[in-house]
């Protein structure tokens, strides 16, 4: 009895051990060692149009400070809730990148750091109030996330500073079907819209202007040739696919 292994078997076993992926499309941050360092950029979120901002000035004497905040603050209580007080302290920069703040007027704030606005507050406040304290919040800050995650959405942030790798762990991760080395982000900045790739399978990618978020970041990760094919073939033939190269393996096993 001839044992000889056919040859259309052979062709499909070659076929089926040659599609399996390769972990350098999956490990994410490859070529890092324990040796690496590297240092943290200086990344600080420059403030845009419709950014709405929680602007609190104090003094030692609240009564100096009060003519320089939102009227309503005086009738705050102490029931008043955390969230509630924030919107009575809040302004949204409008088109032109400016703020109105009582007893100092127009403000731009626009392209101004958190940091520099305060600086610029400050300055503004000399001679009015001695030792100023400024507050200043983003209230809207947001990112979101589309495409091959486990939990696609919009993600609204308490800090300034999230990473891209902290914005795919609040989507779930990606999916076995998401393209780690072609990872789309969108970004806006003074009114235009910029489309960055980022490959997340490489070490260096800390050192991208794209490794910290702005706010209203989008970011969509692509589906690979996996998925692709799956929703043209359908994912049954695909099942299907996956059962007859087991069979073929358990024939090509027994046969002697």
């Amino acid at each position: 009895m001839n044992r000889t292994i056919p040859v259309y078997l052979i062709l499909l076993l070659s076929l089926c051990f040659g599609s399996c992926a390769s972990a350098d499309k999956f490990a994410l941050l490859q070529n890092v060692s324990n040796t690496n360092e590297t240092k943290e950029a200086d990344f600080q979120v420059k403030l845009q149009p419709d950014d709405l901002l929680m602007i609190m000035i104090s003094a030692e004497n609240p009564i100096i400070a009060q003519p320089y905040n939102l009227s309503n603050v005086s009738v705050a209580t102490n029931n008043e809730t955390a969230a509630g007080l924030q919107r009575l302290l809040s302004y949204q920069i409008d088109q032109l990148g400016t703020i109105q703040l009582p007893g100092l007027g127009i403000i731009k704030a626009a392209g101004k750091t958190r940091n520099e606005l305060m600086a610029h507050i400050e300055k503004l406040l000399e001679g009015k109030i001695t030792n100023p304290v400024i507050t200043i919040r983003i209230l809207n800050f947001k990112i979101s996330v589309q495409g091959e995650v486990n939990r696609p959405g919009t993600f609204p942030i308490n800090s300034e500073r999230v990473t891209l790798l902290e914005a795919l762990s609040m989507a779930g991760d990606l999916t076995i079907y998401g393209k780690r080395d072609n990872i789309l982000v969108i970004r806006e900045e003074n009114g235009i819209k910029s489309f960055q790739k980022v490959d997340i399978t490489k070490g260096d990618f800390v050192n991208s202007p794209y490794y910290y978020l702005s706010q209203n970041d989008v970011i969509y990760v692509e589906p690979n040739k996996t998925r692709v094919n799956s929703s043209v073939i359908g994912p049954n033939v695909t099942v299907g696919l996956t059962a007859l190269s087991l069979l073929i393996t358990i024939i090509a096993i027994t046969v002697r």
